[in-house]
């Protein structure tokens, strides 16, 4: 089953950083002015993102595999199969997924890619995450708040500046949880690539996007008051479940995987 939104008019006149993203991850459906971004910005990125969503990947499995069947996933970004649903829906068949995001282009392909498997269900909806009452809303509509829930944010609050009050969003979705749930998040720092601060800093200054990289400390603070499932907040390479991480890479991330008390 799937359900969705009707299709908005898509702005093509500045970035947006699913775009910038999907042109990072060698996706085709981005345009002048986000490949304008990612030009600009070192080439490691584009690895880094492909890192990252391996990540999403093995997380993902991971708490299907806990028995976990519901999912809610903001800052879904261009739909790039396997998406989270069809991760999700290879171990759980049943599962549910909410997908929400800011840009319009991702409803857009949304209707052809985010199919759901005949025994569970996606949606998918326009939303922004700095609006977290109204996304828990529209979940609530396919996802039982009553049972388990994994919140999937991946590689977005780092668009959030300090202003805007990052860690009460995030705070807002995680307390909406029931006890069981997990919170599956990874954030970009310069931690791994001070060099590159200035020019990734400017290049999204230009394109008008905001960004506010964080530090391994600033990024455990999404978790407080969670319990962070081993091996704890890591860089996105160094998260494995099933014996120690076969990659030495660097990822310009920081992921983890915490259990809702």
């Amino acid at each position: 089953m799937t359900t969705g939104s009707p299709k908005p008019q898509v702005d093509t006149s500045r970035p947006h950083p699913a775009r910038v993203y999907d042109w990072l991850l060698g996706g085709k459906d981005n345009y002048p002015v986000d490949q304008a971004v990612g030009e600009k910005i070192p080439p490691e990125a584009k690895g880094n993102a492909v890192r990252n969503r391996a990540f999403m990947h093995r997380a993902v499995a991971w708490v299907a595999a806990q028995g976990v069947d519901q999912f809610l996933d903001i800052g879904t970004g261009i739909p790039t199969e396997p998406n989270l649903h069809q991760i999700a829906q290879r171990t759980v068949p049943t599962a549910r997924v909410v997908y929400a995001d800011n840009d319009p282009i991702v409803l857009r392909h949304a209707e052809a890619l985010l199919v759901s498997a005949p025994e569970g269900a996606t949606d998918y909806f326009e939303a922004d995450v700095r609006q977290p009452e109204a996304i828990l809303d529209h979940a609530r509509t396919l996802l039982d708040f009553d049972r388990p829930i994994a919140l999937s944010l991946i590689a977005l609050m780092h668009f959030v500046p300090d202003h805007e009050d990052p860690y009460r969003i995030v705070r807002t979705l995680v307390d909406a949880l029931p006890s069981g749930s997990y919170l599956l998040l990874s954030h970009t720092t310069f931690d791994e690539h001070p060099q590159y601060r200035d020019v990734v800093t400017t290049a999204y200054k230009e394109g008008e996007i905001p960004l506010r990289m964080r530090d391994r400390a600033e990024v455990e603070l999404f978790f407080e008051g969670l319990d962070l499932v081993g091996p704890g907040l890591v860089t996105a390479t160094h998260w494995y479940q099933d014996g120690p991480a076969p990659e030495v890479e660097l990822s310009g991330f920081y992921v983890g995987v915490a259990r809702v008390r």
